[in-house]
């Protein structure tokens, strides 16, 4: 983008400084928004985020990024600062937090103790997230649904999962009434929880952010009312990071900690029984993300990462609790069998 017509967006999003020299373009993930790193003569960067397009819902989807971020901040949850925002061009001007992911950090296999310790902080900031800033937390910051429920889970978690990766990557045919009745109690179970939190919906390493050695939050703008354990579940089941069973055990304990320090009341073992259904709906979220984002999109990075998360939806069908979903288990053991098949013949 040219300076001149990045400095007429940062000046309609409020946010004026003089000597601007460089405007870089950053790498998305799974969404489309256009990112660019500003650089000035004396001050501190920032990241410059466009809509796409300019439809309605893109400039809403810009709209909840800038008041959620704010009512973060305020709230002390560690998003970056919202600098400008433009409601007619959907520009918002955020803090530069650097390149550096969790996930880019794990890859780099820092010590286990760094490792549980930056965890720990990720828990301690959600819990910031869905707890404290709840409190004057509006319905009207969300640009999607505002609120976790059981339609969005039949819709875009399970009936998600199934259309775009058992349909049109596997080519299976319609989904039978026995697999539709198993989705239906699945998130029957998974609503029944307390959902008066607030849910950031993909909370993985991928959208955390070390800054100067601080776990920082980014891509919230899809935050809205929930429950506690779907975020929890997207961090410790999360296939960019594959945490091992004890790692993941050991967080639990310190977020139930944390959380019953929080809040008078917490029950602990009520949270552990339904955030195991939570964490399938969120795995099947996921794996119909990685196959929508593969096939329609054609970011082929997230193809690596089906077979890892078919392989965990496996493992947690086969816990207690997975012989109240046959069909679901006979159908992801044949899923996690063609992506094992199909990547074998890569």
């Amino acid at each position: 983008m040219e300076l001149a017509a990045t400095e007429r967006l940062l000046r309609q999003a409020g946010y004026v400084r003089r000597g601007l020299q460089a405007v870089t373009v950053l790498a998305g993930d799974g969404s489309d928004r256009l990112l660019y790193r500003c650089r000035f003569a004396q001050d501190p960067s920032v990241v410059l985020i466009l809509p796409p397009g300019g439809s309605s819902r893109e400039l809403a989807e810009a709209a909840s990024c800038a008041a959620i971020g704010r009512h973060m901040s305020a709230a002390g949850v560690p998003v970056p600062a919202i600098h400008g925002f433009d409601p007619a061009s959907g520009a918002v001007v955020m803090e530069d937090l650097g390149d550096l992911l969790l996930h880019a950090r794990l890859q780099q296999n820092p010590d286990p103790a760094e490792i549980e310790a930056l965890y720990r902080q990720a828990l301690a900031a959600l819990l910031q997230l869905q707890v404290t800033a709840r409190s004057g937390f509006s319905p009207d910051f969300c640009w999607d649904t505002p609120r976790y429920d059981r339609d969005l889970m039949l819709a875009r978690e399970s009936g998600y999962f199934y259309q775009a990766l058992v349909r049109e990557w596997l080519g299976q045919g319609p989904m039978g009434p026995e697999l539709a009745a198993e989705f239906a109690r699945l998130a029957d179970r998974a609503g029944a929880e307390p959902a008066d939190f607030i849910l950031h919906r993909d909370y993985q390493c991928r959208n955390l952010m070390l800054s100067r050695g601080r776990i920082r939050i980014i891509d919230f703008q899809g935050a809205r009312f929930g429950p506690l354990g779907y975020d929890l579940a997207a961090l410790l089941y999360d296939p960019y990071a594959a945490l091992t069973p004890a790692l993941r055990e050991a967080l639990l304990a310190f977020y139930l900690e944390e959380a019953g320090r929080m809040m008078a009341g917490f029950d602990r073992e009520a949270f552990r029984r339904g955030w195991y259904f939570l964490a399938l709906q969120r795995n099947l979220q996921i794996l119909g993300a990685f196959a929508f984002l593969t096939r329609r999109k054609g970011k082929v990075f997230f193809r690596a990462y089906l077979r890892p998360a078919a392989a965990q939806l496996v493992s947690l069908l086969a816990a207690p609790g997975g012989e109240n979903f046959p069909v679901l288990q006979n159908l992801v053991a044949k899923v996690d069998q063609e992506l094992s098949r199909a990547r074998s013949q890569e």
